[in-house]
């Protein structure tokens, strides 16, 4: 199976409105982040099911160097089994173990305790080997903003301990949270690369609401998200279909889509005129699954 590498997506990602960020408190978090790195045994990296390259962090890796790592794949119930087979496919190839979660119900969360746990043990058996005590493991969770850290860390602590909401920026400062005598996790800020060329993962970010509405135009990502769905839907695993997708508003969808018309059609018969308004109701939709499972981002290469 195909990804959406291809030229139409190419040429999206030529086409994509500007996106820019990087606020103020993002920066500070990520110096609170590098002073709390040395403290850490374990990185639990989380990222968004809908797009897991687009929520990767390109300096991660030279943040964490060489401490272990959990990958975390989270909202995996807004794609389907498909999607989340090829991914799940595509990473193991690739020497990733991606553990699956939905923090919002709490699938998945079990499984990944239990995973922190182990390296834990780990790590205390290297420390008895050098006649220290052992302790609980560290693990920082770690990840954009809005990918579900702070919902996460509730279920595996069974309490709400952090805020949590499906926006971004809702954490804004780091935590340590106690989860029993085995595992202490720091919450931390998402954090965001100061900059980000490729302008279609910065769309993919908006449009899952990992980034703050200040950073883009939300009729202009309205009809790049019209754009995309005509693009992936030729990949069965991407869970699209213009009748179930846009058939959902009682307006024809036009192939090739003219998004713009479309937005205008949708908003005269929705909102009477406002293509604002409707823009962000076709954008919320989605963010809420009302659409249907959709994946964004497919591997890149076959699976």
């Amino acid at each position: 199976m195909e990804g959406i590498a291809t030229p139409a997506a190419e040429g999206l990602s030529q086409s994509a409105p500007a996106i820019q960020w990087y606020p103020g408190h993002i920066a500070k978090a990520e110096r609170q982040l590098f002073s709390q790195l040395d403290k850490v045994d374990l990185v639990i990296e989380v990222r968004d099911a809908r797009i897991p390259r687009a929520t990767g962090h390109p300096r991660l890796q030279r943040w964490v160097k060489s401490k272990p790592r959990l990958l975390v794949i989270n909202r995996r119930d807004m794609v389907n089994e498909a999607a989340r087979q090829a991914w799940d496919h595509w990473l193991r190839a690739r020497g990733e173990t991606p553990w699956w979660c939905d923090a919002k119900v709490g699938t998945g969360v079990k499984q990944l305790q239990e995973a922190a746990i182990r390296a834990g043990e780990k790590l205390n058996a290297r420390r008895a080997g050098r006649g220290m005590r052992p302790r609980p493991v560290r693990a920082l969770m770690l990840g954009f903003p809005n990918v579900g850290k702070s919902a996460l860390i509730n279920r595996l602590v069974r309490q709400k301990v952090v805020d949590s909401a499906r926006r971004a920026g809702v954490t804004r400062t780091l935590r340590w949270v106690r989860l029993g005598q085995a595992l202490d996790l720091l919450d931390a800020p998402g954090v965001l690369p100061p900059r980000l060329d490729d302008q279609r993962s910065a769309l993919l970010l908006a449009l899952c609401d990992d980034i703050g509405q200040a950073a883009y135009d939300g009729e202009a990502v309205a009809v790049a998200f019209l754009r995309l769905l005509e693009t992936l839907q030729i990949h069965p695993a991407a869970g699209i279909s213009s009748s179930g997708v846009l058939g959902r508003y009682g307006v024809p969808v036009p192939s090739p889509i003219d998004g713009w018309s479309w937005l205008e059609s949708a908003a005269a018969r929705h909102t009477s005129g406002d293509t604002a308004r409707m823009a962000q109701r076709l954008l919320d939709d989605f963010r809420r699954s009302l659409l249907g499972p959709i994946a964004l981002e497919l591997p890149p290469d076959p699976a």
